[in-house]
């Protein structure tokens, strides 16, 4: 590959940066992407290593003593737009302003430790639109069992930055309820499921649950104290479970809907555990789109080849190109804004873009709106929906 997506480490040597490099390669592996889209760049070779034309993100690693290294090259990827995220290290009072410079100070920073690996090496891929921005988490439960901890866990994930759905608090009046539950899920990220002992004894926990296997959706399980996880593990696509003691809990109280809360340590690690799911479904869900599309083209004796970078490209007799992306959940514009997307239409500018996406589940008034912008608005890049496949590979030359 000759386009990179470029990483630069500026600021101090600390044992922090290979730890979350490991845990970036990791992630970029989960995906399906091959190592070598990620070029890492040491602030000692940005002079020699560095492509303005090409898209970037910056590490910078603070220093407890306040000795600011690489100011320079900071201001410089600054002024070309690149976004830098800092990390400190030390007590959150004071710590930031004295470890990062100042041209700096006014972004958002994280404060190192081993649970925000997963996080940081995240932001990273969103920065790169290798994983989507919008952190949209779906939590399912029955409510006369675990309301007091599902309202928890939806206060935590928000302060997290996550889209959250919870169906007591999501939900606007007069909406369809039951297709808005069902539209949610399918645009979700994860699943946040809590597995009570009588979850499957509510038709609708049970049909969630069910839904979930059907859309290939990861499922983080929090399973009940004294509670079989067999009795659910059976139908799950992906599911990672946390098996949940007394002692996870405040005070131990665990079977009150109203009063039971999880301890911060547990929440903390629920919030952990989400972030390390996401890529892992993402590529799962992509996958399972890729193979559909593909298996129905060679039907059609199309011949589409898929990419490093999995999105897929068809050359037709008459010279056009066609990329094809998958698209989890709702189709948004932003799917084919990716920094390759953008190459591969720059040096073929007779190419057309079809955002290929699963309709199953998603609300008409949305099915409804993307045929109307397919309709009226630009026609090298529309949307193809899943059942309609067939047809339009049939029929479009």
């Amino acid at each position: 590959m000759d386009y990179k997506y470029q990483l630069i480490l500026l600021g101090s040597e600390v044992e922090a940066k290979p730890k979350i490099l490991s845990i970036l390669f990791q992630k970029i592996n989960d995906l399906g992407l091959p190592e070598n889209i990620l070029k890492i760049i040491e602030a000692d070779k940005i002079n020699s290593d560095y492509l303005g034309n090409q898209p970037a993100f910056g590490l910078y690693f603070g220093d407890v003593e306040g000795k600011h290294k690489h100011i320079d090259i900071t201001d410089m990827l600054l002024k070309d737009g690149t976004m830098i995220l800092p990390v400190y290290f030390g007590n959150p009072d004071g710590a930031f302003s004295k470890e990062i410079p100042n041209n700096l100070t006014n972004q958002n920073g994280i404060r190192f430790s081993e649970n925000e690996l997963d996080r940081i090496a995240n932001i990273i891929l969103e920065s790169f639109e290798l994983l989507r921005s919008t952190r949209k988490i779906f939590i399912s439960y029955k409510r006369n069992e675990s309301t007091s901890v599902a309202i928890q866990l939806y206060e935590a994930l928000e302060s997290y930055n996550y889209d959250v759905f919870l169906d007591t608090h999501t939900i606007g009046k007069a909406e369809p309820f039951q297709d808005e539950l069902w539209h949610r899920m399918t645009d979700c990220d994860v699943i946040v499921l809590l597995n009570t002992p009588k979850f499957l004894e509510s038709h609708w926990c049970k049909e969630e649950f069910a839904e979930a296997g059907t859309k290939k959706i990861g499922l983080v399980q929090l399973v009940w104290p004294h509670h079989d996880i067999k009795k659910i593990d059976s139908g799950s696509h992906l599911s990672y479970p946390l098996i949940l003691k007394e002692s996870d809990f405040v005070a131990s109280i665990y079977d009150d809907k109203d009063k039971s809360k999880l301890v911060d340590i547990m929440v903390k690690e629920i919030i952990q555990k989400v972030e390390s799911v996401r890529a892992r479904n993402l590529a799962s869900r992509q996958d399972n789109l890729i193979t559909e599309f593909r298996n129905i083209a060679v039907e059609c004796g199309r011949t589409v080849n898929v990419q490093p970078e999995k999105f897929l490209t068809e050359n037709l007799p008459s010279g056009k190109r066609i990329i094809y992306i998958p698209t989890i959940g709702i189709p948004q514009s932003t799917s084919c804004q990716s920094a390759e997307i953008r190459h591969e239409i720059e040096i073929n500018k007779d190419t057309s873009v079809r955002l290929i996406y699963d309709d199953l589940r998603i609300r008409d008034k949305w099915i409804k709106h993307l045929d109307w912008l397919n309709d009226n608005f630009k026609k090298d890049i529309l949307t193809l929906k899943k059942q309609e496949f067939k047809s339009w590979l049939q029929t479009t030359k």
